[in-house]
């Protein structure tokens, strides 16, 4: 398990794991449904990834786009590889919402609706609540 992995919490976080990428839920929810897409190989730039690596991302993101549409029914998403703290190459995914969206009671808000997500402002989530959306998550 590489760091970035470890980070983000694998295995309690883990929506799928496929040959080269593992999808997780990220702790800090920017909006509802935030997730984290590592890649498994021990690599810290994109242009070292492997050509099976880069084959099967295409087999990612039309999971992840597929699970979070029937799970949230987002309007946009954002994948951003901001990899300025964590070493391992791996994106962030955002689905973006132009109003709120209620989840187990709880408002969810898209803090930088219409520009870029806005990483300071997370919905506030615990252990328990994120569990929850993993949980709505996997059953889609």
């Amino acid at each position: 398990m590489n760091a970035t992995l470890q980070k983000f919490g694998d295995p309690e976080t883990r929506l799928k794991i496929f040959n080269q990428w593992v999808v997780l839920l990220r702790p800090q929810q920017i909006t509802l449904g935030s997730l984290v897409i590592v890649c498994k190989e021990n690599v810290s730039a994109f242009s070292e990834l492997s050509a099976e690596s880069f084959l099967e991302l295409r087999e990612v993101a039309k999971y992840v786009e597929g699970v979070l549409a029937r799970a949230f029914s987002y309007e946009k998403i954002n994948y951003l590889m901001l990899m300025m703290v964590d070493p391992d190459v791996h994106f962030h995914v955002i689905p973006r919402y132009s109003g709120h969206k209620l989840f187990a009671e709880q408002e969810f808000l898209d803090h930088g609706w219409p520009g870029p997500p806005n990483f300071k402002q997370a919905n506030t989530t615990g252990s328990e609540l994120n569990q929850l959306i993993l949980s709505h998550l996997k059953s889609h």
